[in-house]
């Protein structure tokens, strides 16, 4: 299967091995990634250290990152082999590649981080935003009215007071402050 080996010399074979193995492993993690079956994202270290005493959300020290390592130092040291005849500068331009696989890796991680989004809903989040009246809200905190409010993309209708005179049906106001958990105080705009 693997004729073409048999000519070469043997730190080529052995690229050519880590190449092969990395390469079969990284599309078998592909595959299990893109089908939900694998339960990580390669951003737990595969040891048990303490290793929380950093705020980033992957750790240097892991199977994938192994992986992605060996990916780039294989296949670049296979691409590098028949150019160089030094096998230093072979070498060196091999773990340069695979350190790059892996910083590669970290920044795609890093960007798909900071595509989460936290779409929880508190009431402080609607402060100084425009909602409108639902049901009248009495004047001098008389009494509570309703408005309905959009935040993050969700459709809320909360109880509202205001400080001023009664506030009709359909009109716009805006949210100056919580008061007492789950009601808001409100000025007609």
């Amino acid at each position: 299967m693997f004729d073409f080996l048999q000519d070469l010399e043997q730190a080529h074979k052995i690229l050519w091995y880590l190449a092969i193995g990395s390469s079969l492993v990284f599309v078998v993690q592909s595959i299990l990634t893109f089908t939900g079956l694998d339960s990580g994202d390669g951003t737990a270290a595969d040891f048990d250290s303490d290793l929380s005493g950093s705020d980033h959300p992957f750790q240097l020290f892991s199977f994938r990152n192994l992986i992605n390592f060996l990916l780039g130092f294989s296949w670049a040291g296979i691409v590098f082999y028949p150019i160089f005849s030094s096998k230093l500068i072979v070498y060196s331009l091999a773990i340069i590649t695979g350190i790059l696989f892996v910083l590669i890796f970290f920044f795609l991680i890093g960007q798909v981080h900071k595509l989460a989004e936290d779409n929880t809903f508190s009431l402080e989040s609607t402060i100084d935003h425009t909602a409108e009246v639902y049901l009248a809200i009495p004047e001098n905190r008389s009494g509570k009215g309703k408005v309905h409010i959009s935040i993050k993309g969700s459709f809320h209708e909360l109880d509202a007071i205001t400080d001023d005179v009664r506030i009709p049906t359909g009109s716009m106001v805006r949210i100056q402050k919580v008061e007492s958990k789950n009601l808001l105080l409100v000025a007609k705009i």
